[in-house]
């Protein structure tokens, strides 16, 4: 095509709303030889139909900085670029019908508070005031944040191109990439056809900006980006006299939006079965495209809106909407380098947010591309927690039939999804259901999170305070507290590095000494060049060569790619081998005598000390058993061979009738009480190392491994920050995540995870708090509470865990 470079330092795929941020994004860090390839018109696919909500607080810290720098950006574009964005910060108001999402509601502002956005909790009278047209008679309450706005999408998409033009970049419409050129493992560009004829860029990077068909390109070159479309629907009235400029109204028991945009009310759905849409691809000539009307579907989210604002009930109806737009398995986009293919990056699978998120999301991943790092943990989002099946059409229509209405859905701890289930079982799934187990997913793998009683119903029944569950964690908490359980954690993500060069390449990846004697169980971190957290894992020697790394089920992608990202000249093999072993743990001060009862060896501390492994005999079986814990009792992990699962679990279950089957949830509870970190939660890539209060797992007398140089710099400097374990003794307080940490009655800070510490009696949390240039003493000696929901507790702090500070009983 005439005017297109054949070479270009990126090539971005895709001109809606994200393509165009991430254009004017590169563009804005100093790279000139941009090409953004649309297929048809800029925003054509779905930015131009989109609602245009701006809402600056999302679930975490960093995705509301994303939000806020959206919001912040838009506001800045129309002089920049001379572009109207139609960005008013009209404000937004979230309105409760019911006690539980009340309950919610506060939370959020809590976290608002925590983020430093504005918000106000207002009464149904000041709810009124604002929005005379609405009916409150049944409304509880509500949320007002005064900076949140609306927008015009398609405009805003036109300015970042012309901002992303203005800096060099070009931008190209009638453009369809047909295939991404790779070699060696990298993409070496993008082949096209255009209406001039077909062509080749060469590029050193590719970003799949495709939205919709996103999915199907990254999947020509077996990249993973699990995405479905859904219809989405919204109805346009008729001028409304004296409509005025109103706040985005969000009534989410009624799955129900509502925005005034010149004159006239719309009105959207999230509603609780959607409408999976393209199932079979989505044909070539899709260009700004409606989809049929559905007035059944849509009827009784109408039918509420009439009595919840009258004006429905005479307003005339302009424009009913159904628009396609991607969904994900999770409700969270992608972001970032594909694990499968260097230099092949992803921004899409908005979730109906894309407007809100695509400023910051662009910035974020431009950032990412020029500096090789993110600019601050972007887990949440990252394509590596992507599983490959999750790529599969039939999972993903079933679960994004889900996914669109969960966004208005009671956000309710350990809420489980109920559409594609059961794609992931251990051996064990069947044995542990007939005996009560009541399952969880995590990354597609069903996991006991706890048993029923006999004649208890098997299934969770939702809610803020303590769940119908909770007696069952207290029992299943106890028993590896004083007995001992068995938890099935085939989940656990398995890699199996080897080969002469193993050992050399895991010590230059992991902080901790991996050259260690065949046998030893290393707990290890692998850390940036920052001295963040990049993967939290034990290292295994197996042999001389081969080593075992055991890392979470949900990290097992973003791991692999890290360490083959890193792999270099060693001379080492790296296999996923999860599925080859089956782990069951054995946990609690009696797992010693009920492995003697099945087990002819030894297992006292002379001959099998804590952090070992060894093989063992097992029932009529052999397994491997590392002597660690995650609990913080004496206890083994046994690593059996898929086909001998069941077959050790019944000898085990036979000659234990004391034994008590657990499930995750306690799992949890019994590691939060010894104020076991949690990837994702309490650490991330950027939490450093030595403020997450994981020194002692750093081995300072290794000559080089990623990440010394900032350790030792901190060393130096001290830490600014520290972890703190949090116990509130009040019984009303359950602390999941989030909550505000309030030291001397000022926020400082989100607890980063939380649960019920069932043998220290109360809800236990940990979180950071700031304390550059104060000592250990000087931060112990403040008053702590926690803010749950806007009402404050008193906390009792520490930076030890409160439960066997000196991790006595894992050495029993």
């Amino acid at each position: 095509m005439a005017g297109l470079p054949d070479k270009a330092r990126a090539v971005i795929i895709g001109g809606g709303i994200s393509g165009c941020s991430v254009a004017y994004h590169l563009a804005k860090a100093g790279w000139t030889d941009i090409v953004l390839l649309e297929r048809k018109r800029l925003t054509s696919g779905t930015t131009w139909h989109a609602a245009g909500l701006i809402g600056q607080l999302r679930g975490s810290a960093n995705m509301t900085r994303l939000a806020r720098y959206s919001a912040g950006l838009y506001v800045g574009l129309e002089a920049e670029t001379g572009i109207a964005t139609g960005m008013r910060q009209v404000g937004s108001i979230s309105v409760a019908l019911t006690a539980d999402r009340m309950e919610e509601l506060r939370r959020q502002a809590t976290l608002a508070r925590i983020f430093d956005v504005e918000v106000g909790e207002v009464s149904p009278a000041e709810i009124k005031a604002m929005y005379p047209h609405l009916n409150v008679g049944d409304v509880l309450g509500g949320v007002h944040l005064p900076l949140d706005g609306q927008c015009d999408p398609a405009n805003i998409a036109m300015a970042l191109a012309k901002g992303a033009r203005m800096r060099g970049a070009v931008i190209a419409e009638g453009v369809a990439v047909t295939r991404v050129i790779t070699a060696a493992g990298r993409v070496t560009g993008v082949e096209y056809d255009s209406a001039e004829g077909p062509g080749h860029i060469a590029a050193d990077v590719v970003i799949n900006c495709g939205g919709m068909w996103g999915r199907d390109l990254a999947a020509q070159n077996g990249v993973t980006v699990p995405l479905h479309a859904c219809e989405h629907f919204y109805l346009v009235t008729e001028a409304i006299a004296g409509l005025g400029h109103l706040p985005v109204l969000r009534v989410p028991d009624e799955c129900a939006y509502y925005k005034s945009d010149a004159g006239k009310m719309m009105l959207g759905a999230f509603e609780p079965k959607a409408k999976p849409w393209g199932m079979g691809g989505i044909r070539a000539d899709f260009e700004f495209d409606t989809l049929p009307e559905d007035w059944d579907h849509f009827q009784p989210i109408l039918e509420a809106a009439m009595e919840r604002m009258p004006l429905f009930q005479t307003a005339g109806i302009h424009t009913f909407f159904n628009g396609p737009e991607s969904f994900t398995p999770d409700d969270r986009y992608y972001l970032g380098e594909a694990p499968e293919l260097g230099g092949y990056w992803v921004a899409a699978g908005y979730n109906s947010i894309g407007i809100a998120s695509s400023g910051g999301a662009g910035m974020a991943l431009a950032h990412w591309i020029a500096h090789g790092e993110p600019p601050f943990d972007l887990w949440e989002v990252d394509i590596r927690r992507a599983q490959p099946f999750q790529k599969n059409r039939a999972y993903l229509k079933e679960r994004v039939s889900e996914t669109l209405g969960l966004l208005y859905a009671d956000h309710y701890p350990y809420r489980q999804m109920a559409t594609s289930r059961g794609v992931r079982r251990s051996p064990l799934h069947d044995a542990l259901a007939a005996r009560g187990a009541v399952f969880g997913e995590v990354a597609g793998w069903e996991r006991a999170n706890w048993f029923a009683h006999a004649g208890q119903e098997p299934a969770y029944r939702y809610g803020w305070g303590r769940a119908n569950w909770f007696d069952n964690q207290r029992a299943e908490h106890m028993a590896v507290r004083t007995g001992v359980g068995l938890f099935d954690m085939t989940s656990f993500g398995k890699i199996r590095v080897e080969g002469p060069g193993a050992c050399a390449f895991l010590n230059r990846v992991c902080a901790a000494q991996v050259d260690v004697a065949v046998g030893r169980v290393v707990y290890a971190q692998m850390l940036n060049a920052r001295g963040g957290i990049e993967s939290d894992l034990t290292v295994t020697r197996l042999s001389e060569t081969a080593f075992l790394l055991v890392v979470p089920g949900a990290t097992l992608q973003r791991d692999l790619a890290w360490l083959r990202r890193h792999l270099g000249t060693d001379f080492a093999v790296i296999t996923d081998v999860t599925a080859g072993e089956a782990v069951l743990c054995l946990m609690g001060p009696g797992s010693r005598d009920v492995l003697g009862r099945v087990s002819p060896q030894d297992f006292s501390n002379a001959a099998h000390p804590f952090g070992t492994a060894r093989e063992i005999e097992i029932g009529m079986g052999l397994a491997r058993a590392h002597r660690v814990s995650y609990v913080g009792e004496l206890g083994w992990e046994l690593y059996v061979p898929t086909d001998q699962a069941c077959h050790v679990f019944e000898a085990l279950v036979e000659a234990a009738p004391e034994l008590t089957l657990c499930g995750l949830h306690a799992l949890d509870s019994c590691r939060i009480e010894k104020a076991y970190r949690h990837f994702g939660h309490d650490i991330t890539d950027e939490d450093h190392v030595l403020e997450a209060g994981l020194g002692f797992a750093v081995s300072r007398k290794k000559p080089a491994f990623i990440g010394r140089d900032a350790v030792l710099r901190k060393d130096d400097a001290g830490v600014s920050r520290r972890m703190m374990q949090f116990l509130v003794r009040d019984p009303e307080a359950m602390i999941f995540h989030n909550e505000a940490i309030v030291r001397d009655g000022k926020i400082v800070g989100p607890v980063t995870s939380g649960n019920y510490g069932h043998a220290l009696g109360g809800a236990v949390g940990l979180g950071y708090v700031p304390c550059a240039g104060q000592s250990a003493a000087e931060v112990l000696g403040s008053r702590y509470e926690i803010e749950i929901a806007g009402r404050r507790y008193a906390a009792e702090v520490s930076l030890v865990p409160m439960y066997d500070p000196k991790s006595e009983r894992m050495r029993l």
